[in-house]
């Protein structure tokens, strides 16, 4: 069985569900707005350009949950879902991913944003495997620290040679598909890499590399 693997954040999706949760934090008041706000988007930013410390931005992003109960949580990500993320999927990302189900292929997400926020996306998407950053629990809830290796660049590879030994699956029959060039170790590191809708470094890359790119947007 040939393994499927998709990034979340601007490729299954038409926005950076990680980014849009610190939004929807500041909407709901439940962190400083201006404060927040800005930090959010100077870590976005960072992203964008590959140069974001992923440990600095996972204890800004995870410390909120310290402060939640889980059906807090819970209730907060069944609203983000409704009314933020749904307009956010695409009709030709989850036409691509029917493809590789009908094909028989095994399906799998792997993103940089941490479980709690994209749990319920990969639900929602009916794609049952999902490798994203987690958060530290204990017995008493989340502590807002990140747990084990991130989900981000090279940590992406590691994560996934990690599930590997699970699900066996061989690297170079398997699909990438990213926007990123934050994903470039991985897109590496398979047989069949595709850009999707890639941000200028990773469309450069793919076309030096002669890459397939495709657009999943309308």
């Amino acid at each position: 069985m040939s393994l499927a693997i998709f990034d979340l954040d601007n490729t299954l999706i038409a926005g950076d569900s990680d980014h849009r949760w610190g939004e929807f934090l500041v909407h709901k008041a439940l962190v400083d707005r201006e404060v927040y706000k800005a930090r959010n988007d100077d870590f976005y930013r960072a992203y964008q350009d590959g140069t974001l410390d992923i440990q600095e931005y996972l204890m800004f992003a995870l410390a909120p949950f310290a402060r939640l109960s889980d059906e807090q949580i819970a209730d907060l990500q069944r609203e983000f879902m409704a009314h933020w993320v749904e307009p956010l999927m695409l009709d030709k990302a989850q036409a691509l991913v029917q493809k590789h189900r009908d094909l028989g292929h095994q399906l799998l997400i792997i993103t940089a944003t941490n479980s709690l926020v994209t749990g319920p996306i990969a639900e929602r998407l009916g794609i049952p495997h999902l490798l994203a950053s987690e958060a530290e629990r204990t017995e008493t809830g989340y502590t807002g620290r990140p747990a084990g290796t991130p989900c981000f660049q090279g940590g992406k590879v590691t994560r996934l040679n990690e599930w590997l030994k699970r699900f066996p699956h061989r690297l170079e029959d398997s699909h990438f598909y990213s926007d990123s060039a934050n994903d470039l170790p991985l897109l590496e590191a398979v047989g069949h890499p595709t850009a999707v809708d890639p941000d200028p470094r990773l469309a450069q890359a793919a076309r030096e590399r002669q890459w397939p790119i495709i657009s999943l947007r309308d």
